[in-house]
């Protein structure tokens, strides 16, 4: 019975030698003296703040953008301004960050037109917020930007409106970027009648749409022709008054009640007496 087991462990064994641990061992070490924040922060997460591939200044700029509110600007002069690196470390620092997903660049046009770089900070990289992504909703698209007015006709008669959907129909045999849609020419139609309205023919109109088109992608093709309809509308033709009859030709006839000469295209009556003027009749023959 005092036969010792010599496949039992005398005492349990540490997870973590004492010297190996991190806040322990014979030459010190980290110790955390934490007070509670209520106000005035924000969570940084362990993979930014322990990357593995980020320089210390791309992460403590990086922790710096984290804690900005929306809207701070963010650009390199005004980092440049606010923390002692110039601007050179801090463009490489920036440019780190963008390479592993922490910050991400957009281009945006505002609605007056203008076109503005805008600075997104992920603060999970590969990650995106609850509410931008619902459990079985795409997000919600924005709104389509109407598309400018187009001229009328005076008089948008069915075939007339037709002729003009079967020449915007054939645009993409020109451009295979003028590829419209059925709500597109519907709206564009009304436009191009008014052109053909205007004596101007087929051929015209299409050479019109489609010449000198920008080399680059065409983001609204129908705004783009709604826009040319508009702007290039000729004028109206000139009044032509309708021609006059063409004359009838005349020739001398003997009237068939006093037998006398006078012209006319057929046979008949004279002037005098079809109005029954007797006494001018009498004073001729005197």
């Amino acid at each position: 019975m005092d036969t010792e087991n010599p496949s039992a462990p005398s005492c349990a064994q540490p997870r973590v030698a004492a010297k190996k641990h991190p806040n322990r061992g014979s030459g010190g070490g980290l110790i955390h003296e934490n007070t509670r924040h209520t106000s005035h922060f924000v969570v940084i997460g362990n993979d930014l703040a322990q990357h593995p591939d980020l320089s210390g200044l791309a992460v403590g700029i990086g922790v710096h953008i984290q804690s900005l509110p929306a809207g701070a600007h963010v650009d390199i002069k005004t980092l440049a301004e606010r923390l002692k690196e110039g601007r050179t470390r801090i463009a490489a620092a920036l440019r780190e960050l963008e390479a592993v997903g922490y910050l991400r660049r957009e281009r945006v046009r505002l609605p007056d037109g203008r076109i503005i770089t805008r600075t997104v900070s992920c603060n999970r990289p590969g990650h995106r917020a609850p509410e931008a992504v619902r459990p079985g909703k795409e997000p919600k698209k924005p709104p389509r930007k109407a598309l400018p007015p187009v001229p009328r006709p005076a008089c948008p008669s069915p075939a007339l409106l037709q002729q003009a959907l079967d020449l915007l129909a054939r645009l993409r045999r020109h451009d295979s970027r003028l590829l419209l849609s059925a709500t597109d020419s519907e709206h564009l139609a009304p436009g191009v009648a008014a052109w053909l309205e205007r004596d101007v023919s087929p051929a015209a109109v299409a050479r019109t749409l489609t010449a000198d088109l920008p080399p680059e992608p065409l983001r609204r093709p129908a705004a783009l022709l709604a826009h040319r309809l508009a702007n290039r509308l000729p004028p109206p033709p000139p009044f032509r008054a309708p021609a006059a009859p063409p004359a009838v030709p005349t020739r001398m006839q003997n009237c068939d009640k006093c037998d006398r000469g006078f012209r006319a295209p057929a046979p008949g009556l004279c002037r005098d007496c079809r109005t029954g003027d007797s006494s001018k009749r009498s004073a001729d023959s005197g």
